[in-house]
């Protein structure tokens, strides 16, 4: 359509610049841009200049051979001028001005109505045809392998993406939800969903340190037994520096879990200025007997959460400093020191991601703070939802807001109400449906990667465990020796025992080799050769 008042302009122009002989054309109205490719003819006789002065750099856009001279009527460029019925210039192939007449007036401009609600029309011989589609491709269902046949791009055999762990680790049942993988991700892309199992919750950038980092993916947790504390580590409950017997002599210890040497170990710790505090699990102010972690700062805190609460926390997807940075001294993070106090799985995965000095990103500053280490003898998790809600409430009535103390004794679960009265005593093996499936591959019952390892296995009933490992052990003992009552560990058999149950049990379920001297990281495409999982879950369109 015309531009209102566009022809009353050209006139005005036309009388304006007339008068003026020693121009050849007037000058065009500058653009608001600043493409150099509009040219603005100067004086008669000048070469063609951009509008910031410069010749123009290109000689293929209009050249003239000497001598000559190029117009509507005499072109010696080859590319000549064409004009309309009434003498104005239009565009050709060789760029010239267009809808500028002789005098160097503007014609009418003319713009096509834009099509609404419709995409470009581009008819290049066979509209709405695709090209260049791979052979056996089906457009219809697409999934990432066809954009890497279509963009010809192989992803590398040594890179390995969230995607490979969700596939042979979440969901496949086996996640021991130990939040490893969330700790190890440099990009912060691995998060926590309501199902309290990892899930991407931003883009995988296929570094692979989720999946090396995982005790049922890529870390071959053997190896890191052997690594962590020598030979030794591998054979039996491993090569400790000293065991006994002990229990904390002080009042609040009737709410604590055989003896409270955990929470004397780590009271003692923080009143000897050794640790700013220690992460813990509480339980859920939602939930009832739903463990969280917790960062405990002062002894009534870690009094306040004194117990054993039978499902994991993801510890190590809560090693984010700012979440917790109103509770810390106000120091430079790395004049930090933290406890940590988890199951063996989780000691294996801080110590493996400790013995590598990459940007953990979010959790880098927590991870490197841990400098105390203390495990839980476990030989099993549990499914909070399982164990509480399906096997504790639904077929056996017993609410979780009725239970006031739970324990794992003597291959029995013995569950308590507030009044301290038992109200459950059955084998632990009638739980096993409500266990976590990846706990029956774990033959670590001792924490063989801990400084400390604490648990009521081998003690009398109100005493505890406990195993010391390594020199910082041996420093929380130092602290803590005052406030213990403790003698020799009263049955080392016990342990040792179940050890080695716990080893049989694992070999059975072990899909793969069982190898301390092999490569502490497993290749995925090793590990899916022996368990059977997709070796590209992106081609399958997982």
């Amino acid at each position: 359509m015309g531009i209102e008042g566009e022809d009353e302009r050209s006139e005005s122009s036309e009388k304006r610049y007339v008068s003026r002989d020693e121009r050849a054309f007037p000058g065009v109205p500058q653009s608001k841009t600043d493409d150099d490719a509009v040219i603005v003819p100067e004086a008669e006789g000048s070469a063609p200049r951009s509008r910031s002065g410069s010749d123009r750099a290109r000689d293929d856009a209009l050249e003239v051979d000497a001598g000559g001279s190029c117009g509507p009527d005499d072109c010696t460029c080859g590319e000549r001028a064409e004009t309309d019925p009434d003498g104005r210039s239009v565009a050709t192939d060789g760029a010239g001005v267009s809808n500028v007449d002789e005098n160097g007036s503007l014609g009418d401009l003319e713009f096509t109505e834009p099509a609404a609600d419709v995409s470009q029309d581009v008819d290049n011989g066979e509209p709405d045809v695709r090209v260049g589609v791979p052979e056996g491709v089906d457009l219809d269902t697409p999934t990432y392998s066809i954009r890497s046949e279509m963009n010809d791009i192989e992803t590398p055999d040594e890179k390995t993406w969230f995607m490979e762990l969700d596939e042979a680790v979440i969901d496949d049942g086996r996640c021991i939800q130990c939040g490893t993988c969330v700790a190890a991700c440099p990009s912060d892309s691995i998060g926590v969903g309501d199902d309290d199992l990892p899930e991407l919750v931003k883009m995988c950038t296929g570094c692979s340190l989720c999946w090396d980092f995982c005790p049922r993916g890529g870390l071959r947790y053997e190896r890191q037994w052997k690594i962590t504390g020598g030979e030794d580590n591998v054979k039996g409950a491993g090569d400790p520096i000293t065991e006994f017997s002990a229990k904390v002599e002080d009042d609040w210890t009737d709410n604590a879990q055989d003896g409270g040497v955990v929470t004397g170990m780590l009271a003692s710790l923080l009143e000897a200025g050794e640790i700013d505090g220690a992460l813990i699990a509480t339980e859920s102010e939602d939930e009832p007997w739903k463990a969280e972690s917790f960062l405990a700062t002062t002894e009534e805190e870690l009094i306040e959460n004194a117990g054993t609460v039978y499902n994991q926390t993801l510890a190590l997807g809560n090693l984010d400093l700012k979440r917790w940075e109103h509770k810390l001294p106000d120091k430079s993070w790395d004049e930090l020191s933290l406890a940590l106090v988890g199951t063996p799985c989780e000691i294996e995965g801080i110590r493996a991601l400790q013995d590598f000095e990459w940007d953990y990103q979010a959790h880098d500053e927590g991870i490197g703070a841990v400098e105390y280490t203390i495990a839980l003898m476990c030989t099993k998790n549990f499914n909070y939802y399982s164990l509480m809600g399906e096997q504790l409430e639904d077929q056996r009535g017993i609410s979780p807001d009725e239970i006031g103390k739970m324990d794992v004794l003597h291959g029995k679960l013995m569950v308590y109400d507030h009044d301290g009265e038992m109200v459950l005593e059955e084998d632990i093996e009638n739980f096993h449906d409500a266990a976590l499936k990846g706990c029956d591959e774990c033959a670590d019952f001792t924490g063989f990667c801990a400084d400390v390892t604490v648990g009521s296995v081998g003690s009398s009933d109100e005493y505890s465990s406990v195993i010391l490992r390594t020199e910082q052990g041996v420093t929380a003992w130092e602290h803590t020796e005052p406030k213990l009552d403790y003698h020799d560990l009263e049955d080392k058999s016990a342990v040792g025992k179940l050890q080695g149950w716990d080893k049989k049990k694992a070999f059975e379920s072990l899909e793969r080799p069982f190898d301390p001297d092999a490569p502490r990281f497993i290749d995925y495409t090793d590990h899916a050769e022996n368990y059977g999982t997709a070796t590209n879950p992106h081609d399958e369109g997982h």
